[in-house]
């Protein structure tokens, strides 16, 4: 049976499945990595991996038979695709079938934060209302949403919050062509033109601290940040900064920058709604996701063409240029995080 090396936590009955086919080395927290890859290093042919968790240059250097990194994830910035692909290493991920629930958990925080849903609850489970009536909120009809990334994810978002009389604007660098969504051509110009701004982009390098304290006040005091994406996308210091200061009115979070590790200053804030990476945290969605785990990984070692490969990442490495981008819409859409060593946090998410 075929060798694969697990570096990320997966769903127990995917590695069960998996496990009736291949032999799988479990690599998530290894005591001595230098001993394990020099022992089974060169058996390995595949790897399971996470959005979070992917392999770096240096790892896959080290596994001279990898022929396949399968991602439980439709991002893939937490792997080295272009140093894969160099060495014709093929890379799939799960598109498609987690963009519903990413789209509805992205939708409830559009409801939550302005109607200040999460504040509501607290204030009512600490007895607050007894004494006082809450403070109201704003009303989401007639809002501006600036979608920074119209991929897959931001498109169902869009389709979701017209339903709800919310005007909806975007930012992405390739043309959308006839859609009934305004483009702005730069994050700064959305920011200004929106009430609420839902991250929706690729992590990555090229995306890190994106949504910087330039954006934040453009925003405005009553804007509010919205992020289902990815947490190194916006600059977590200038964030907090901006909700001390005032500078926009709430957030609503489901990613972080170093998660699962979360700021105190944002645990502490009224305004602020926090989940824990669960956008697509559902039974449903994570058994589709292994479903097409699996397949990838049958299919390839069957010697077929893998189900959803991800796109070509040579070039834009190449050519470096920092970009906002729909979520894994095309392959000038993409990304890619750079240098860097294989990076074991965050297991659960994806």
């Amino acid at each position: 049976m075929p060798d694969l090396l697990q570096i990320a936590m997966l769903p127990p009955d995917l590695i069960e499945r998996l496990g009736r086919d291949f032999t799988i080395h479990d690599f998530i927290d290894p005591k001595n990595p230098e001993q394990v890859l020099n022992e089974i290093g060169p058996r390995i042919r595949g790897i399971l991996a996470s959005g979070i968790r992917g392999p770096q240059a240096d790892l896959i250097g080290r596994l001279g038979q990898l022929e396949i990194i399968a991602s439980f994830s439709v991002g893939f910035d937490a792997t080295d695709v272009a140093t894969a692909q160099r060495r014709g290493v093929i890379v799939t991920h799960t598109p498609e079938v987690l963009t519903g629930d990413v789209a509805d958990l992205a939708m409830a925080f559009i409801l939550m934060a302005p109607r200040r849903i999460g504040e509501a609850e607290r204030f009512l489970r600490t007895g607050s209302w007894r004494h006082r009536r809450m403070d109201l909120g704003t009303t989401v009809k007639g809002q501006r949403l600036g979608i920074l990334g119209l991929g897959r994810i931001g498109k169902a978002v869009a389709r979701r919050a017209v339903v709800f009389g919310i005007h909806v604007n975007y930012h992405d660098i390739k043309p959308m062509g006839d859609l009934p969504y305004r483009s702005y051509p730069s994050i700064m110009d959305l920011a200004e033109a929106s009430d609420m701004l839902l991250v929706a982009c690729e992590g990555g390098a090229a995306t890190r601290g994106l949504v910087d304290t330039k954006v934040l006040e453009a925003l405005g005091p009553n804007g509010f940040l919205i992020n289902t994406a990815r947490g190194t996308i916006v600059d977590q210091s200038a964030l907090i900064t901006a909700l001390k200061d005032g500078r926009i009115a709430g957030a609503a979070l489901d990613v972080f920058d170093g998660e699962p590790r979360v700021p105190a200053e944002l645990m502490e804030m009224d305004n602020v709604v926090l989940t824990p990476h669960i956008a697509s945290s559902t039974h449903e969605t994570r058994r589709a996701m292994g479903d097409l785990v699996y397949d990838n990984i049958r299919a390839h070692f069957d010697g077929k063409p893998v189900l959803t490969p991800v796109p070509s990442q040579i070039l834009t490495n190449e050519l470096g240029s920092r970009h906002v981008a729909g979520t894994t819409t095309a392959p000038r859409d993409c990304t890619l995080r750079r240098g860097g060593s294989v990076d074991f946090r965050g297991r659960h998410s994806v």
